[in-house]
């Protein structure tokens, strides 16, 4: 059984598919390809950190060959999206195609830019922390620097295989040309700058809002419910269980609540029922009344 909290504001504040909502979107796109052209060009590039994707392929081909980076990912990313639209069709949408030109876009205007290291690890950990917030950033844009995205996109479709893991191959064969065509060395400090950005677009992905969900059993779960409820104004839902030892049915109290909440919680339980049992663990996102508002993709 699912209990409600008060009713709080179930409209979001700018409607999902309408012009505000999109002209959002175009402004995260346009932020996000700025900020990752900023990461390549300050960190990466200078330090040759060829940390996956089209990015870490210009790398290598400006090492071999001197071809500016933006003529290579435009040389990728256009032709990957024609075919991302052929082969997955048009849902891949103009946000796609506005981040696929302007990545590149703004690498070449600043490919004159100053690095700001020479140290190769922290230039690995800064541009991957760059990389990563523009991506997120791209992606709450509900948009797409394309590259390499788009070709994992089709290998999954047509070969079964996760998604996860085809951005994973290509990236790895991305580093694996590193150490070849750079050096090892090289490819290790990509390693780092793949690691981080991975890490910096979960948490644009995810927020910044560290949540718990809190399992209690206890054998005065009613007084516990009316506390969470009207103390907490925290919603709660009641699970069927049944002990492994005793084999007796037992109701278990499921509930969400902030990280500055959680010591209220404990506190509230306590006072309760000093013998409750409650089980705290990270929740990595949370969607719905209460907390973040669902959006639609």
């Amino acid at each position: 059984m699912v209990q409600s909290v008060r009713t709080r504001r179930r409209e979001p504040l700018i409607p999902v598919n309408g012009p505000i909502r999109h002209l959002v979107d175009t402004l995260f796109i346009i932020a996000g390809s700025f900020t990752m052209a900023m990461a390549f060009n300050l960190f990466l590039l200078p330090n040759q950190i060829a940390s996956g994707g089209v990015s870490g392929i210009s790398v290598l081909i400006k090492a071999v060959f001197g071809i500016e980076p933006a003529y290579t990912q435009w040389l990728f990313n256009i032709p990957l999206f024609v075919l991302g639209v052929w082969l997955l069709g048009r849902n891949y949408g103009i946000r796609s195609l506005l981040g696929s030109i302007l990545l590149p876009l703004f690498v070449f205007i600043g490919k004159d830019w100053t690095a700001l290291t020479s140290n190769p690890l922290l230039a690995s950990i800064f541009g991957g922390i760059g990389l990563g917030f523009g991506i997120g950033l791209v992606y709450r844009g509900r948009g797409s620097t394309g590259g390499l995205m788009i070709l994992a996109q089709i290998v999954q479709k047509f070969s079964g295989l996760s998604f996860s893991f085809c951005v994973v191959l290509f990236d790895a064969m991305v580093i694996t040309a590193a150490a070849l065509v750079l050096s090892l060395e090289q490819a290790l400090y990509a390693l780092i700058g793949l690691y981080v950005t991975g890490k910096v677009i979960d948490m644009i992905e995810l927020g910044f809002n560290f949540t718990k969900v809190a399992y209690i059993i206890s054998d005065h779960t009613e007084p516990i419910t009316k506390a969470i409820l009207q103390d907490m104004d925290r919603g709660l839902t009641k699970l069927n269980a049944e002990g492994g030892y005793t084999g007796e049915s037992r109701t278990v109290l499921m509930v969400v609540v902030g990280q500055n909440e959680i010591q209220r919680l404990k506190t509230l339980v306590q006072s309760v029922d000093a013998d409750a049992f409650v089980i705290i663990s990270n929740a990595h996102e949370v969607l719905g009344e209460g907390f973040q508002k669902i959006k639609a993709s």
